[in-house]
């Protein structure tokens, strides 16, 4: 069998994705990036510490370990041009594509490209990962209210024009207006920032959803427990996910939360 690189951002995800494919016989290396992962999630794992400043020691610590096919997952940010030490391979790749006039698709894209040039094709995990995802139209006892539903419909029509612009994966929307659009800072900021600008009237919501023409499995939409735990400090009426699409980390831990204060979760199917 294949062995999988998981080339591992911040976050919980790419744990989740490892422990994933190990319970489904798939050998795993996590290869953590110095100074976004934490070296603690993976001290019981087989894994190697690699830095954004050189694709050549990316590539030589893949072969090394015998990697097949990897999987990226997890949160970075961008490096700048400036950071990233110019061996022969990063030379190419900033001839190739400046990296800091691109979209965060375009970039993804570009990357799974160039890894699969160097013998290193993505691996396709969601189809050994399903219980990461949900094709329930309501995962919670709770169901969105009409005015939940008004909101989501506004949101929709917007999504139909950001998503085209790879800008971000969440909206905020209450009293049919748009509160707020996913930047740089993330959902959870998203949420903390639209509070101040909640007017009287219904409750508001988050709408999540993948980007139009978002690679299958390439920074998909994902939540988890700090996501709804600030949707109900923040006093929203609950969210929206996309259906068979967006993760859900520690699914069940999430739902029992939602149920237990009054929060909605429920799916919609993206129509681009």
């Amino acid at each position: 069998m294949s062995k999988i690189g998981i080339i591992a951002g911040g976050g919980s995800l790419p744990l989740f994705i490892g422990k994933n494919l190990l319970k489904n016989n798939y050998p795993v290396c996590f290869f953590y990036i110095k100074n976004f992962a934490d070296p603690k999630l993976y001290v019981n794992y087989e894994c190697n510490e690699i830095e954004l400043t050189s694709l050549t020691k990316i590539l030589d610590s893949l072969k090394k370990n015998k990697i097949s096919q990897i999987v990226m997952a997890g949160k970075i940010v961008r490096p700048s041009i400036k950071d990233i030490k110019f061996d022969f391979n990063t030379i190419k790749i900033i001839k190739e594509f400046f990296l800091e006039s691109k979209g965060d698709d375009d970039i993804l894209k570009f990357i799974s490209k160039l890894f699969l040039n160097k013998g290193f094709p993505l691996f396709d995990w969601k189809n050994v990962c399903k219980d990461l995802f949900t094709n329930k139209d309501h995962l919670t006892s709770k169901r969105p209210s009409k005015y939940a539903n008004q909101n989501k419909e506004k949101g929709l029509d917007i999504f139909k024009i950001i998503g085209k612009a790879d800008i971000g994966q969440s909206i905020i929307i209450q009293n049919q207006l748009i509160l707020g659009i996913e930047g740089i800072e993330g959902t959870d900021e998203l949420i903390k920032r639209c509070n101040q600008y909640k007017k009287i009237g219904d409750k508001g919501i988050l709408l999540k959803l993948s980007k139009s023409k978002q690679h299958n499995f390439l920074d998909l939409p994902t939540i988890g427990f700090e996501t709804v735990k600030n949707i109900k400090n923040y006093n929203y009426e609950g969210l929206f996910i996309e259906k068979n699409h967006c993760i859900i980390i520690e699914k069940e831990v999430v739902i029992d939360f939602c149920n237990n204060n009054d929060l909605f979760l429920s799916t919609i199917e993206k129509i681009d």
